[in-house]
């Protein structure tokens, strides 16, 4: 499972709707784009006390990051509380992460959850998505994977790979359900589709193995290799797996011992006992060549490698 996006959202607002203040707002985005922080504290300070919600969000962007001003996550938390009120989604979401982290403030879950749900049902992805985590694990909340993948979904019918991850997960193991595999392959091939490595490994192996989609070996190496190239070690294991037993790909020793070298490295224990038992057989003079492939992968970034 994925786990929370944890990214605070430290960019001020630079655009403002209001035109009785938008002189001083403005002069105050002037200055924080020219990194004179300390003017835009000063110009949007007497804004965020007359209650304008935007210039409210943007002091506690200050305030946690001591831009401007000197760093207080404490003071950062309170204007982050007064645009949430207003109804401000990223004070929201940055005051729900700040509680749910217990970031230089007293944790509390149950209020996180609060803040993540104002923001998520105003359609904020990111807090959609993490409502699901705290429902899939019973933080701040009972326990509830029909919750979850409620808001699972509503996140991964917006875009979000980690949700669509997680929503296939949820119906991989069955928490509300039978296991259903279609709806599992479906859902793992959306967050594929939108980059997910974790995803990718699954689905190559649900493909390998012909769970919930037609058994495809062609599609299993195109996944595991999506997967592979971002250095997800199960995939590159498993991608070397294939390369060796010509399954789904052309034969190559050298193709597979290079994946399995770079499966071991990442840290994949059963790419490390495959690879042990690959260089028994491998020629000397294959094993240096897929050792300086492996090398010149991994400069590469795993991507062109095969």
């Amino acid at each position: 499972m994925e786990k929370v996006l944890s990214i605070f959202r430290i960019g001020v607002f630079i655009f403002y709707a209001s035109f009785a203040a938008a002189q001083d707002f403005n002069a105050g985005r002037d200055a924080y784009i020219n990194g004179a922080y300390t003017i835009a504290f000063e110009q949007w300070l007497p804004l965020a006390e007359q209650g304008d919600a935007v210039s409210q969000f943007n002091l506690g962007v200050l305030y946690l990051t001591g831009r401007g001003v000197g760093r207080d996550p404490s003071k950062a938390a309170q204007w982050y509380l007064r645009a949430a009120e207003q109804g401000e989604v990223n004070a929201q979401f940055n005051l729900a992460l700040m509680l749910e982290q217990g970031i230089d403030i007293s944790q509390d879950l149950t209020k996180a959850v609060y803040w993540y749900r104002m923001a998520a049902e105003q359609g904020d992805t990111a807090a959609q998505f993490n409502l699901g985590v705290m429902h899939d694990r019973g933080l701040g909340v009972q326990q509830n994977a029909f919750e979850a993948m409620r808001w699972y979904r509503r996140a991964a019918d917006q875009g979000d790979a980690r949700a669509a991850f997680n929503l296939g997960s949820l119906y991989a193991a069955g928490d509300t359900q039978v296991p259903d595999n279609a709806e599992t392959a479906l859902w793992l091939r959306k967050a594929a589709e939108l980059g997910n490595a974790q995803a990718g490994f699954s689905l190559g192996v649900r493909y390998a193995n012909g769970r919930g989609v037609p058994q495809d070996e062609v599609q299993a190496v195109r996944w595991y290799r999506m997967a592979a190239r971002q250095g997800e070690a199960r995939a590159a294991g498993n991608l070397g797996v294939m390369y060796a037993d010509g399954r789904g790909v052309k034969q190559d020793s050298v193709l597979a011992h290079m994946w399995l070298i770079i499966a071991s490295e990442n840290g994949s224990e059963t790419a490390r006992r495959n690879r042990t038992k690959f260089e028994a057989v491998l020629l000397s003079s294959d094993i240096r060549e897929a050792q300086a492939l492996a090398l010149a992968c991994i400069a590469k970034n795993y991507i062109g490698c095969d």
